[in-house]
């Protein structure tokens, strides 16, 4: 059942990091992206890195980066185009609506933090049903891109802003 409160959905703080510590992922979805706090280790070494953290209250809900110069490297040749990277919910907060609710807001999202992008890509692993059925239902495409990634084929998902 749903739990439609409003999210805030805004740039990753120091003063998240407490709660990034206590995030929870099933191992069966944690193969298929990377633990917040691997997304802040990476954003301190990466200036092109933009990690976000989802609230639902005053509870740390869900986490993700957007990447504004790696969509290249799967075969997007729009320079305008934003890679949405390591999207998850945590498993205490899954099955309220919160992953619909968080992708449905990415393009107001987008326009404040990025206003020159124009497009949002994101890879989805092949075997990833749920998560490629959530990308659908939020608006992405699947324009029939695929890429070779280091654990087997990877879709390419498509939002035009």
């Amino acid at each position: 059942m749903a739990d439609w409160i409003s999210l805030q959905v805004r740039a990753y703080a120091e003063e998240d990091y407490a709660q990034i510590l206590s995030y929870q992922l099933p191992e069966e979805q944690a193969i298929y992206t990377s633990m917040p706090q691997i997304i802040i280790e990476t954003f301190s070494r990466d200036e092109n890195n933009l990690p976000f953290v989802v609230y639902a209250r005053d509870n740390l809900v869900g986490c993700f980066a957007l990447h504004t110069r790696q969509a290249h490297m799967y075969g997007i040749e729009n320079p305008h185009a934003l890679l949405l990277k390591s999207f998850s919910i945590d498993a205490r907060y899954q099955k309220r609506g919160h992953a619909l609710e968080t992708l449905r807001a990415l393009p107001d999202l987008t326009k404040q933090y990025f206003p020159d992008k124009n497009e949002i890509v994101l890879t989805v692993h092949h075997t990833n049903a749920p998560a490629r059925h959530l990308y659908l239902k939020a608006g992405f495409l699947d324009k029939g891109l695929r890429y070779e990634g280091e654990y087997g084929e990877e879709l390419i998902f498509h939002y035009a802003l």
